[in-house]
């Protein structure tokens, strides 16, 4: 009898098992099947419309050694860096998060001051060379008859637009836009286009207050 019985006993386990296994692959394959058909790919996220204020402008107060047109949009405060100096200051843009800052150095004729205020700019402008694959120099003549350096920064940049300006006597001249968002640069060229504008009429109509 346990002769005639083994055989039964085997077939027996090897055909649960089978059945054991074969549900097995069937709920692995249902639970792959469904977590497949879960899975998406998150949209890219779009660029916010920035609406832009037709340009208007008024004068600077007297008060500093310089004068210029700058856009009625922007609020004058002074220079909030910890290096502030007299006649720096800032120009806020509250709606489009932008700031030119100004900062400005008397020469005193000093041939070697001069140089000096020129290598800190173009330091200080080298400085992005680790986010910007380029940065773009000319020298432009302004409509007031003096030049001007301006300096146009490409990337992932938190100042895409500089410049410096002097009489090469008495004056040093420099701004420099900041925007303080995380926001692409590819997204804000726009409002880049915007303030650089600006910035080109600042330049423009610039009179030294000697």
């Amino acid at each position: 009898m346990k002769s005639d019985n083994t055989p039964l006993v085997k077939v027996r386990n090897t055909t649960l098992t089978s059945n054991i296994i074969f549900g097995l692959v069937i709920t692995f394959s249902s639970l792959l099947l469904i977590s497949c058909e879960n899975e998406f790919s998150p949209k890219p996220k779009g660029f916010n419309r920035i609406e832009l204020p037709d340009p208007a402008y008024i004068q600077l107060p007297d008060s500093l050694p310089y004068k210029f047109s700058y856009s009625a949009f922007a609020k004058i405060s002074s220079d909030s860096s910890w290096i502030s100096e007299r006649y720096w200051i800032d120009l806020t843009y509250p709606e489009l998060g932008a700031t030119i800052q100004m900062t400005y150095k008397s020469i005193g004729n000093e041939k070697k001051v001069l140089a000096e205020y020129l290598a800190d700019s173009y330091n200080l402008t080298s400085k992005h060379n680790v986010k910007a694959y380029a940065i773009d120099e000319a020298v432009v003549n302004l409509s007031n008859g003096g030049q001007a350096t301006i300096m146009e920064l490409s990337g992932e940049v938190p100042s895409p637009f500089q410049f410096h300006v002097t009489d090469s006597v008495n004056h040093f001249l420099r701004g420099a836009l900041y925007f303080k968002t995380a926001t692409k640069n590819d997204s804000l060229a726009p409002v880049i286009n915007y303030v650089k504008n600006d910035m080109m009429r600042m330049l423009n109509t610039l009179e030294w207050n000697d």
